[in-house]
C-alpha cells in the first residue's frame, strides 16, 4: 500500500489524506499536533494491549488443563468455582456502589424502546435507522403478519380497516378517553389548553390531561395532535382528503409513534471492514452522520430520489409555545472490541495498530463536529458500545484507552460514555466489577445469546460435548445469565441514568411471532431492546407502551438476585447417545447457517444481511452467528461425536443448497461449482476445522484473512 511515514507511523495515504482533508477540518485541531499525540497514545497502550490478550490466552490454558486433569471425576461445582477464583478469574466481589454518569441524553437515562442496531459501511441502512425515529404504525401494521390475515401489494380498503381498528384498541389502552372511545370519536378540536373529542352524543376528553403534549395546524381544523404514554409521543395525523382519512370516522388518516429511540451503528459484527478503504468507508459514513449532511442515491419503484436525515419535529403546545422534537435516533458507534489489529496504520514495531484503539479516536474525532451542531447528542457525549471485552482489567483498559483520547482532543473528562456488551464469560460473572472500572462513563449494559453461547463453549471446550444449540436457550446458565444482568445493572443504580438491553430479535418476516414473544424484553427490566428494522422498532415500541419498565425494574430491585453458581452451570451433554439421524441435523443446519453468511462476508465484503437459513426463513445475521455455529461444531469434533469425513460430506451438501438459496443474486460466486477454488468455502471449512485453537473461539482473524486473499 502507499503510505506516508508520520511519527514513526506509516499510515495508509488514503486514509491520512481523509483524516486530515475530511474529519479534521472544523474541529479547531491541527493536524500536526494530532499525529504527534496519537502516535504517543497508539505506542503506549498497543504493548498493553497485548498483554491483555496475552493473559486471556494464559487463562483459557489454565481453565482447559483443569477439565483434562479432572476429566475422570464426577464434575465438582464448588471445587471449580474455587479454581477460577484462584487464577483471577473470577475477582472478589467488592462494597456496593452507584453509577455517577452525568450528561447523559434523555434516550438513554429516561425513556425506554427499542433499539436498532445497523452496519456503518452502508449508507442507506444508517440514514434508514437513524431515521427510524418516528414510524407509521399503520403502514407496519398492514404490510406485516403483525396484523393477522393476508397481505397485499396495493390498497386494500378491508385491510385498511383492520389496522384502524387494531390502533384504536391500543388508543383505547394507552390515551383512554374519559367517558366514551377512540371508536365513536367523530372529530378532535383544541379549546383552550384541553383537546375535545366530539362524538355523535357529545364532548369527551383525555382520561389524564397531562397526555396531551402539542399539535399541528388549526385548534379547529387540526393537522395533527402529540400525546404522549410511558414518555413515548404518539403523533395522530389528521387527513380527511387522504385515502385512509376519508374512511375513518375522524378523519386520522395516520398513527406516527416514536419507534427506535437509539441505534448502534456498527463498526464490529455486522460490518466486513479489513483494510484501509473498508475503514475509510465506515468513519466518512459515521463523520456524515455527526455532521448531520450524510446522504445517499437511492431507486424505489422505477423513482430516484436522494435519502437525507430527517429533520426535526414541530408543534405547538397547549399553551401555545413552540415545541421541537428531535427526527433521529440517538446514535450509538459500535467500535471494535481489543482483538483485532488493522493493517490502515503500521507502528514502529511493525505491527498493525490495534483495531480497538484506532476505532475510539476517529469515530471520537468524527463525534467532535456533532459537539458543535448537536444533531445527535444535545448533551456533549459520543456514545460508544464496547464489545468483547472481558472481565474487568479489560474495562479498566478501555476507560484509560477513552480518558487518552479525551486528552488528545482536548474534550472534557468523560465526554466518551461507554456500552459494555455483556457477551463473554469472564465479564458476566464480574460484571458488578467491570461496572466499577467505568462508573463515570457507563450508559449501557445488555446480553447477547450469540456470542455469549460461543464463548461460553470456547472456554469449557474441554469438559465435554456440547448440548444441542436449539437447547441453550432452556439451559440453567443462559436463564440465570439474562436475569443476573439486569439484577447487577439495578444494583449498580442503572435506572432512571443507563440503559440496560436484551438482544436481538432476528426474523424481520416474523412481525406476529414478535408481537408474541419480544414484550418479555420490558418485562424483563430491560428498557432497550434490539430490532432488525425500522418497521420493527415501530412494532416493538408498542410493547414499552403496554410495559412502564421503571415500574417493572422497582419490582425486580427486590427479587432474590440471581445465583453466581447457577451461571457456571457447564452446558454439556450427560453421557450422550444420540442418533446419526439427530447428530447430522444439527451439523446440517449449523453449516448451512455458517455457509450462508461466510459467503456474502468473504466474497461480496456483506457483514449483515437476511439470510435464509436451513428452512427458508431469512435470519438478520452478523457474525455472532458464525461463532456460535462454528465453536459448537469444533467440540462435537473434538469429543469425537462426529468425524471430519461426516462434517465435510454435510458441507459440500450444504453449500449446494446455499447456492440454490442465492442463485437470483446476479453478484454470487457459488461455492459448488469448484471447491478447491472457492475462497468462501474455504473460511467456512476453516471457521470449523481450526475452530478449536482460535482465540476465545473469534471468527475475525480467520474471516479477515480470506477476505483479504478475496479482495487480492
Amino acid at each position: 500500500m502507499n503510505t506516508i511515514v508520520k511519527n514513526g507511523l506509516k499510515i495508509n495515504s488514503k486514509f491520512f489524506e481523509f483524516v486530515n482533508k475530511e474529519i479534521l477540518p472544523g474541529t479547531n485541531i491541527n493536524a500536526e499536533k494530532f499525529w504527534e499525540k496519537f502516535q504517543e497514545v497508539v505506542h503506549e497502550l498497543a504493548p498493553i494491549n497485548k498483554s491483555l490478550l496475552k493473559k486471556r490466552e494464559t487463562i483459557q490454558s489454565k481453565i482447559d488443563e483443569w477439565h483434562l486433569k479432572n476429566k475422570d471425576k464426577n464434575f465438582n461445582k464448588q471445587d471449580y468455582t474455587n479454581f477460577l477464583k484462584s487464577i483471577a478469574y473470577i475477582h472478589e466481589e467488592k462494597e456496593d456502589f452507584q453509577i455517577e454518569t452525568s450528561n447523559v441524553d434523555l434516550e438513554i437515562s429516561s425513556i425506554a424502546g427499542p433499539q436498532l442496531v445497523v452496519p456503518v459501511d452502508n449508507a442507506r441502512y444508517a440514514l434508514n435507522a437513524a431515521n427510524a425515529r418516528w414510524g407509521s404504525l399503520y403502514d407496519a401494521l398492514y404490510g406485516t403478519d403483525a396484523l393477522p390475515g393476508k397481505k397485499v401489494s396495493g390498497y386494500d380498503a378491508e385491510r385498511a380497516l383492520k389496522v384502524i381498528n387494531y390502533v384504536r384498541d391500543f388508543l383505547n389502552d394507552t390515551i383512554p378517553l374519559s367517558d366514551t372511545s377512540w371508536n365513536e370519536v367523530t372529530n378532535i378540536i383544541v379549546k383552550g389548553d384541553n383537546l375535545i373529542f366530539l362524538t355523535e352524543k357529545k364532548e369527551s376528553f383525555l382520561k389524564n390531561k397531562n397526555q396531551f403534549i402539542g399539535y399541528r395546524g388549526d385548534k379547529e381544523n387540526l393537522e395533527s395532535i402529540l400525546v404522549k404514554n410511558n414518555n413515548l409521543h404518539i403523533d395522530i395525523i389528521i387527513n380527511p382528503n387522504n385515502d385512509i382519512g376519508k374512511i375513518d370516522k375522524a378523519s386520522i388518516s395516520d398513527i406516527i409513534v416514536e419507534s427506535a429511540l437509539s441505534t448502534i451503528i456498527d463498526n464490529e459484527d455486522s460490518v466486513a471492514a479489513v483494510d484501509a478503504d473498508d475503514k475509510i468507508k465506515c468513519y466518512r459514513n459515521w463523520l456524515g452522520l455527526m455532521k448531520g449532511d450524510l446522504e445517499t442515491k437511492m431507486e424505489k419503484n422505477g423513482k430516484k430520489f436522494t435519502r437525507k436525515l430527517n429533520p426535526n419535529r414541530s408543534y405547538i403546545s397547549p399553551n401555545g409555545e413552540k415545541i421541537s422534537l428531535h427526527g433521529r435516533a440517538l446514535l450509538l458507534n459500535r467500535n471494535v472490541g481489543h482483538l483485532m489489529t488493522n493493517p490502515t496504520i503500521i507502528l514502529k514495531d511493525g505491527s498493525e495498530i490495534p483495531e480497538g484503539i484506532m476505532d475510539a479516536f476517529f469515530s471520537t474525532l468524527c463525534a467532535l463536529h456533532d459537539f458543535q451542531n448537536k444533531n445527535n447528542s444535545r448533551t456533549g457525549s459520543v456514545y460508544i458500545v464496547k464489545p468483547k471485552m472481558h472481565g474487568p482489567e479489560e474495562v479498566s483498559f478501555t476507560n484509560k484507552l477513552f480518558e487518552k483520547v479525551e486528552q488528545v482532543l482536548d474534550i472534557p473528562k468523560y465526554s466518551i460514555k461507554v456500552g459494555i456488551m455483556d457477551e463473554e464469560r469472564r465479564t458476566t460473572i464480574n460484571l458488578k466489577e467491570c461496572i466499577r472500572q467505568v462508573k463515570n462513563r457507563i450508559v449501557f449494559i445488555n446480553t447477547g445469546f450469540l456470542d455469549r453461547t460461543g464463548d461460553e463453549m470456547h472456554t469449557s471446550f474441554e469438559a465435554g460435548p456440547m448440548i444441542f444449540k436449539g437447547d441453550m436457550k432452556k439451559s440453567t446458565w443462559l436463564n440465570t445469565y439474562e436475569d443476573w444482568n439486569v439484577d447487577i445493572g439495578l444494583s449498580c443504580g442503572f435506572s432512571g441514568k443507563a440503559q440496560i438491553g436484551k438482544g436481538m430479535w432476528a426474523m424481520p418476516d416474523q412481525m406476529g411471532n414478535m408481537m408474541e414473544q419480544k414484550i418479555s424484553h420490558p418485562k424483563s427490566g430491560a428498557n432497550c431492546a434490539w430490532v432488525p428494522s425500522p418497521t420493527a422498532a415501530t412494532l416493538h415500541a408498542l410493547h414499552y407502551h403496554k410495559v412502564n419498565v421503571f415500574e417493572e425494574q422497582k419490582k425486580i430491585k427486590k427479587r432474590s438476585k440471581a445465583k453466581i453458581e447457577n451461571i457456571l452451570e457447564i452446558p454439556m451433554a450427560d453421557r450422550p447417545n444420540w442418533s446419526t439421524e439427530d447428530i447430522n441435523r444439527e451439523l446440517e443446519n449449523n453449516a448451512q447457517g455458517i455457509l450462508g453468511y461466510v459467503v456474502r462476508w468473504v466474497d461480496q465484503g456483506i457483514g449483515c444481511s437476511k439470510v435464509p437459513d436451513i428452512n427458508n426463513t431469512g435470519l438478520m445475521e452478523d457474525r455472532a452467528t458464525l461463532r456460535i455455529s462454528s465453536q459448537h461444531i469444533a467440540n462435537w469434533l473434538h469429543h469425537k461425536i462426529c468425524s471430519e469425513e461426516q462434517v465435510m460430506k454435510i458441507l459440500k451438501k450444504m453449500a449446494t443448497i446455499v447456492d440454490k438459496q442465492n442463485e437470483k443474486d446476479q453478484n454470487y460466486l457459488p461455492m459448488s461449482k469448484d471447491f478447491n477454488k472457492s475462497i468462501a468455502f474455504k473460511a467456512a471449512c476453516d471457521l470449523i476445522f481450526k475452530g478449536r485453537v482460535q482465540p476465545s473461539g473469534y471468527t475475525e482473524p480467520l474471516l479477515h484473512q480470506r477476505r483479504l486473499e478475496k479482495k487480492r
